[in-house]
């Protein structure tokens, strides 16, 4: 079945606000992608585009980023992950800055969330449009190993979509989409690297998730040759591609409230800059 286009995005903790102001901006311009796929927080905030909620990822981190509830060591000796599973994912999106469940389950589009199954090693593609209100599967394409518990949905352990497809760029065209924004969350001159979480995480897990051992430890070489790839299909006129510069750089886990808001800003600017190209896509 062909579609056009595809919205990909990649995730990163607290960087896809840069990805956020992106979506922010075509919001502005009623520009709704009928396909959007990706992992972790990048299809996280993706749900507030979705949902027609302008802002609401920034005032998120805004309100919450230095909430010990939010994220924090406590969490992680109470409920074995750093972010709150209640608070973060539950709390905040029913109660504290209301999810809008009605506007959501309008989209009449395809919503891909990236999960990486625990015992197979592989990576898996679940309907987002079926999400629960706990936000399980949300849970699960955020649960970066070591630092959340595996989550459990239908019966499958499942952790963090960016372990085995941290960009699924190929999923998207897969799926039929002739042409697609790819939203990165890393400048041009980032080359992954194999870091020493991946090197824990691949020795921790390896007796109960050995399928895992070998996509954690390969992760950075899988990453960087995607990235090539989507370079790739921006040169042949296949994909609008953007990705933070400058002020737009953050750290995965940024306390700095400031540079997160000029984070959102600079993706923000950005997609207005580029706006015809990104409408072109249609």
């Amino acid at each position: 079945m062909e579609r056009m286009p595809g919205l990909v995005l990649e995730g990163g903790t607290f960087r896809p606000i840069f990805s956020a102001g992106v979506m922010d901006a075509m919001l502005e311009h009623n520009i709704m992608f009928p396909y959007c796929i990706g992992v972790s927080a990048g299809i996280t905030d993706g749900f507030s585009y979705v949902s027609r909620q302008s802002g609401r990822n920034l005032e998120i981190l805004k309100q919450y980023r230095h909430d010990k509830r939010y994220v924090s060591v406590r969490n992680f000796l109470k409920c074995r992950s750093l972010f709150g599973l209640q608070f973060a994912f539950e709390e905040i999106p029913n109660q504290l800055i209301p999810f809008d469940w009605d506007t959501f389950h309008q989209y009449n589009g395809t919503y891909l969330v990236g999960v990486t199954n625990g015992r197979t090693g592989q990576a898996e593609y679940l309907d987002g449009t079926k999400l629960d209100k706990a936000n399980t599967m949300v849970k699960a394409t955020c649960a970066i190993p070591l630092v959340f518990p595996p989550i459990y949905l239908d019966g499958q352990e499942y952790f963090d979509g960016g372990i085995c497809d941290p960009i699924p760029v190929r999923k998207a065209l897969a799926d039929g989409n002739k042409k697609v924004l790819i939203v990165l969350t890393r400048p041009a001159s980032y080359e992954k690297t194999l870091s020493k979480s991946n090197r824990a995480a691949a020795r921790i897990l390896k007796n109960k998730y050995p399928k895992l051992v070998e996509p954690l430890l390969t992760r950075h070489i899988h990453y960087n040759e995607t990235v090539r790839f989507c370079e790739q299909l921006e040169r042949q006129n296949k994909a609008v591609l953007l990705r933070p510069e400058g002020a737009g750089i953050i750290d995965s886990f940024e306390k700095d409230l400031g540079k997160i808001e000029r984070c959102y800003q600079y993706g923000y600017n950005l997609a207005q800059q580029r706006m015809d190209e990104i409408a072109a896509l249609f």
